[in-house]
C-alpha cells in the first residue's frame, strides 16, 4: 500500500491522543545539513501552533510538502506507524499495535 501525505493525515486523525514520535534526524543551520538526533526511543507528541501547516501540530514532525516528503510503512518492537523523511530531517510518528 502506497502511503500518501492523505494516509498521513487519517492516521494523525484516527489516533490522536496516542502517537508517539521518533525524531531521527533534523535540520541544523551550522552545518546546514541533516543531523541524527541526540534523544532516542518514541515519546508521546507534544502539540505545538507553531507552523501548523507543517508540523500538522506536533512539535518535531516537519512536512515541507510539494511531493518533498516521503512516507514509508513502519513497524518495530510493537509498534505500527509512518516514517516521514524529507530535506529537514525525518521521524516516526507510532501508536502500540492493538
Amino acid at each position: 500500500m502506497k502511503i500518501t501525505k492523505t494516509t498521513f493525515k487519517t492516521f494523525l486523525k484516527k489516533n490522536a491522543g496516542s502517537i508517539l514520535i521518533q525524531k531521527k534526524r533534523s535540520f541544523d543551520g551550522m552545518v546546514d545539513g541533516c543531523v541524527e538526533s541526540d534523544v532516542k526511543g518514541f515519546h508521546p507528541v507534544v502539540e505545538t501552533t507553531d507552523h501548523a501547516e507543517h508540523t500538522f501540530g506536533i512539535s518535531g514532525a516537519w512536512l515541507v510538502g510539494h511531493g518533498g516528503d516521503r512516507f514509508l510503512h513502519f513497524e518495530a518492537d510493537g509498534l505500527v506507524g509512518i516514517e516521514v523523511y524529507n530535506c529537514c530531517g525525518s521521524f516516526v510518528l507510532a501508536i502500540k499495535k492493538a
